[in-house]
This record gives C-alpha cells, structure tokens and sequence, in this order.
C-alpha cells in the first residue's frame, strides 16, 4: 500500500477492530445474561464455560487477525507500531464493553445489581451484622460506576498485554536485517 502510515490511520484501523472485539465480548454478556435467567443447572454452567472459552479464543483470533492485516497494508509498520495498533484496539474495545456493561445494569437490565445482592443476602444475609448490611446499600448505589470502571481497566490491561505478546512477531522479525542493510551499503560505498 502506498498510503503513509500515520497517527490518524492508526486509531481508524484500531477503533474499528476494538468495535469488532468490543461487539464479541458484549454478545457474550447478553448470552450469557439470558442463560442464566433460564435457570441454574449443571448443563448450563458447562455451556457458560464452553462460551467463556469461544469468547476468549475468537478475541485472541480476532486481535491476531486485526493486528497482521494492520502490518500486512502498511510495510513501514514495524512490531512497536503493531503493539500501538494493538494496544488502541484494546481502549477502544474496553471502552465498548464497558459502556455496554453500564448501559445493561442501568438501561437494559436496571434490577440486575438489586437481585445479585438479594440473592447474596439470602446466602449470607443470617451472618452479616447491621453495619454490613449498611455497607450493602452503599455498594448497591455505586456498582455501575465500579462496573463500568473495572471492566474497563480490566479489559484494556488484558488487551495491551495480548498486544505485547503478540506484537513480538507481527510482522515477523527478520534477524538478518542490519547484516543485509550493511552489506547494501558497502555495494552502493564500492559502486
């Protein structure tokens, strides 16, 4: 490709892949949101954890993929410019899965947090005293916001890691390349 490779081209390609994984990750809230409000059973906590395992190989695939397209249309791009690319990729999807997350628990699914706690009272509820259950409340009326804000720590630290991890080899190193480089110029020195 012809086209420069700039700051503008970066976050472009990388916001469009972190919709693409942001879109994965979300999908894979709603599904797993609507089995459990079918019930509780053994089948559907194995399904759960083979769609866990879908989600998190196809997010690795997807942020492999993104990241050798990215290096494949620009030639210029080296293995620190794949790891910026992967690392946009990764704020861009946590921004998306954590504004999701947020909109679920305020929007979609407003009495979601409200039942997880009752439902955790009627576990422990006996062994908690009065400043517990105060305490509760309290969480009660900030865990979007901690929802929102974890999810997206979370998420960008695990995609930035994934992004170190594959950036190692996108695009493939090549070790002979200051030897070649030199050898280049001593022809043209001799010529």
């Amino acid at each position: 490709m012809d086209e420069k490779l700039t700051r503008g081209i970066l976050w472009n390609r990388a916001a469009a892949a972190g919709i693409a994984l942001g879109a994965v990750s979300s999908a894979y809230l709603f599904i797993t949101q609507y089995l459990s409000g079918i019930g509780t059973s053994i089948w559907i906590s194995g399904l759960n954890l083979v769609l866990w395992g879908v989600k998190l190989l196809l997010c690795v695939w997807l942020m492999m993929h993104f990241m050798k397209s990215f290096a494949s249309a620009y030639e210029e791009a080296d293995n620190r410019d794949t790891f910026r690319f992967g690392m946009i990729t990764a704020l861009c999807s946590a921004l998306i899965y954590a504004a999701v997350t947020l909109a679920n628990v305020l929007v979609i699914n407003p009495d979601l947090i409200h039942q997880q706690i009752e439902a955790a009272l009627k576990i422990y509820g006996s062994s908690l005293d009065s400043n517990s259950l105060n305490a509760l409340d309290t969480v009660e009326s900030i865990m979007p916001q901690v929802m929102f804000f974890s999810n997206l720590v979370y998420c960008f630290l695990y995609g930035t890691v994934l992004s170190a991890v594959l950036s190692r080899n996108i695009p493939p190193r090549d070790p002979f390349a200051r030897e070649r480089a030199a050898g280049d110029a001593g022809r043209e020195n001799a010529g």
